[in-house]
């Protein structure tokens, strides 16, 4: 059977498609799969709505939906595939574990499986910090780890209360929303996490003071240490304070570097543990194993989920060993023991570090922003460009409007992400209004891919603004 495949992609890039030949038939159309997952799933069901698709292969940096049409992949599990769907050396181990009748759940019981991965998690932390840390496994999620990383802060400090951003994200569970920065999907919850004080990120397109460049950077941080010092600032001494490097679902913006080290420095004099939630800017994305480590810092605690499970759900925290005075049993979790995902997180940090796809990141991301700037220079819908590595954000605004920035301008994102996947382009949408194209594809991504994918989006942008 032969699989038909969107032109652009065809012509854009010789592709070997014999392996995306169905080994079996597909008895469902995609609609039928689509109604049946409306009749059956719950409506809090989210990407279906965007990608009205049902994928039935996958490979590298493209999938297949069973009517046999090919898409280049650049949400990859919103971030969680780093070396990409299907990648054969993390199939060969899983499938040597299946046969070796090794346990596939161990709670926290460790396993020889258990024991390598942890030493090759060490391998790929930064020097100082891997001599003094301590893991702990979590729950499956990212969401589960950031409540791990809060509960160790305030067991260790005796405080209670926690230093968030705006923009922030950590999650879904009730705890993470109190720290989440998208009004709303808090809304609708009450009794949220209870003192939870929120403080400007540097957002520098769309400046929280009103203020430029450095001068934004200053305020900024002028702002968080003069509340700290206040007396009369009404914020207890938090337990913590917890930040992304690069904030993903806030529209893909990077902390500058020297934001990040005053930051450390300031929580380092007030004695605040520091959290950095490397859930989807971690493992290689952002050019650097960790993102924070563009800024030569350490934190205190590393939150790490996503792709360090190899596509399986796993997540760990990773912590100053002066912070662990926590009795057993204080962070538990049935499926902290996934031998499988271990399996497959060990084969991600081998590779990543034997094929320097770090580096990889760093030069394709590069590649893709200088696509991306290019593209801005001609199309005033285009507000900023930003982010860092394999994590790069577009913001669409709407410059008909006599402000500066010009407004955020969702309709045309979503427009435009539309025609993304008409013409066989998945991107994940984000940012304020929803407004910000992100690009989160996988790690192994070549420069002829990554010309592709530009030369889509250029072309989805162009069709999106005609429909205006």
């Amino acid at each position: 059977m032969n699989v038909i495949v969107n032109k652009a992609v065809t012509d854009s890039l010789p592709l070997n498609l014999d392996r995306f030949y169905h080994q079996a038939p597909i008895t469902l159309s995609s609609n039928e799969y689509l109604d049946r997952q409306a009749a059956q799933e719950s409506n809090a069901r989210s990407y279906p709505r965007r990608f009205p698709i049902a994928i039935s292969r996958a490979e590298g940096i493209f999938i297949e939906d069973t009517k046999g049409q090919l898409f280049i992949d650049c949400l990859a599990g919103a971030g969680t595939l780093a070396l990409g769907h299907n990648h054969p050396d993390i199939h060969q181990a899983l499938k040597t574990h299946l046969d070796s009748m090794a346990p596939l759940h161990t709670l926290d019981i460790t396993t020889p499986v258990k024991d390598a991965f942890v030493n090759k998690l060490f391998e790929a932390l930064p020097d100082n910090f891997a001599q003094q840390a301590k893991v702990q496994f979590c729950g499956p999620t990212g969401a589960d780890a950031v409540e791990a990383a809060l509960k160790l802060a305030k067991t260790a400090t005796g405080r209670r209360s926690v230093l968030a951003f705006s923009g922030a994200y950590h999650g879904m569970t009730h705890a993470t929303l109190g720290i989440m920065g998208d009004v709303s999907v808090k809304e609708p919850v009450h009794n949220l996490m209870a003192e939870v004080q929120f403080l400007p990120f540097p957002y520098l397109y769309r400046c929280p003071m009103g203020l430029e460049a450095e001068q934004s950077i200053d305020s900024n941080l002028h702002y968080i240490e003069n509340m700290l010092n206040d007396s009369h600032s009404g914020v207890l001494p938090p337990a913590a304070l917890i930040v992304e490097a690069i904030q993903g679902e806030g529209g893909a913006i990077p902390a500058p570097t020297r934001w990040l080290k005053e930051l450390r420095r300031i929580t380092k004099e007030h004695n605040i543990p520091l959290i950095l939630d490397e859930v989807q800017c971690g493992m290689g994305r952002s050019g650097k194993m960790f993102a924070f480590e563009h800024a030569d810092i350490e934190p205190d605690i590393i939150v790490i989920s996503k792709a360090i499970g190899g596509g399986l759900p796993l997540s760990v925290i990773v912590y100053n060993q002066e912070l662990d005075t926590w009795g057993p049993g204080a962070h538990t979790g049935t499926f902290r023991g996934n031998q499988l995902a271990m399996v497959a997180g060990k084969v991600v940090l081998e590779t990543i570090a034997e094929q320097n796809l770090c580096k990889n990141a760093e030069k394709m991301g590069e590649l893709l922003k200088a696509h991306l700037l290019e593209l801005q220079a001609e199309c005033s819908y285009i507000g900023d460009v930003r982010g860092q590595g394999l994590m790069l954000g577009v913001e669409i605004v709407d410059p008909r409007e006599n402000t500066s920035p010009a407004p955020t301008f969702k309709e045309l994102a979503s427009i435009i992400q539309r025609q993304c996947l008409q013409n066989g382009l998945i991107l994940e949408s984000g940012g304020r209004n929803d407004s910000t194209l992100r690009f989160l594809p996988p790690l192994i991504i070549k420069e002829d891919e990554v010309n592709l994918v530009a030369g889509i989006f250029k072309k989805s942008v162009i069709e999106g603004v005609n429909q205006l």
